[in-house]
């Protein structure tokens, strides 16, 4: 069953009251659209776990610090409502910007720490505006749980910190990356991928599990990384932000896998920001 697109905040509280009063759980799904099974994988949890659920699709500007990026970011919303029908959800809060971002506009949610490295490095104001429209999403959907894909690992830790400080009373489960066959963590942004860009896409998975391998071998990091950048580069990347062996529970920089640690990447491939991370 289709269902309802809500796109103002009265519609939107007129349906969760009545959950609320009832002390039911509510899940949030929080996406930009474009989905993929990794998505419905986020619903699926949900649907396990919660009483209610929503899905949410908004294209952020305020997470975009390229404003190329943000108009040419996949925006498919018939399509998305069409492939989470058969989940019967409750709603899908699709919000108009105004609902979001009002006039007048004048907060902003920051996370210290973690996001001081990566993604927050390489793309400066990024991780405000994820946390800033997560913390509007989550009190406008009345959430108590929300579901994040661990693909965006960073992010992750960054929206159960907040969660956490804000005492918003909402508990953040990570469901696992979902990939293709050829190994490539699915993305909304793979749409952007010519077909030849796609099929050398997967070295970035390739690597990062050779890096792996090398690392239960006992080998060092510094090397495996150098290597494993130039065969980037020389398969058609155009640019490696980074591959980085980080703490998995506070993406402390780390050289060997003595603590539960993730290895993570994020590479440029025929004008495609491509992102991983695997546990090592």
């Amino acid at each position: 069953m289709t269902a309802p697109i809500l796109r103002h905040l009265d519609e939107l509280r007129a349906m969760t009251a009545p959950w609320l009063r009832a002390g039911a759980r509510i899940g949030v799904v929080p996406t930009m659209g474009a989905l993929h099974d990794g998505h419905l994988s986020l619903v699926a949890a949900a649907k396990k776990t919660c009483d209610h659920v929503i899905l949410t699709i908004f294209v952020n500007p305020k997470q975009f610090n390229n404003p190329e990026d943000l108009a040419n970011y996949p925006r498919t919303e018939t399509d998305d409502a069409r492939k989470v029908a058969r989940f019967d959800i409750d709603a899908l809060w699709v919000p108009d910007g105004d609902q979001v971002y009002p006039d007048g506009f004048a907060t902003t949610v920051s996370v210290s720490g973690l996001t001081d490295v990566m993604d927050g490095a390489h793309r400066p104001g990024h991780f405000d505006g994820v946390a800033t429209v997560v913390t509007k999403l989550f009190t406008q959907t009345s959430a108590t749980d929300a579901f994040f894909g661990e693909k965006d690992f960073q992010q992750l830790l960054v929206v159960r910190r907040l969660a956490a400080d804000l005492d918003l009373g909402v508990t953040v489960h990570g469901c696992p990356t979902i990939r293709d066959i050829d190994g490539l963590a699915l993305s909304s942004r793979n749409l952007l991928l010519s077909d030849r860009a796609r099929t050398t896409a997967p070295r970035l998975h390739e690597e990062m599990e050779e890096i792996a391998a090398g690392l239960s071998r006992g080998e060092a990091f510094a090397p495996l990384r150098e290597a494993a950048t130039t065969r980037l580069l020389k398969a058609g990347f155009t640019k490696v932000d980074y591959l980085d062996l980080r703490a998995q529970s506070d993406l402390r920089s780390v050289s060997d896998t003595a603590q539960p640690a993730r290895l993570f990447a994020a590479a440029h491939l025929a004008g495609v920001r491509l992102i991983d991370n695997i546990a090592v």
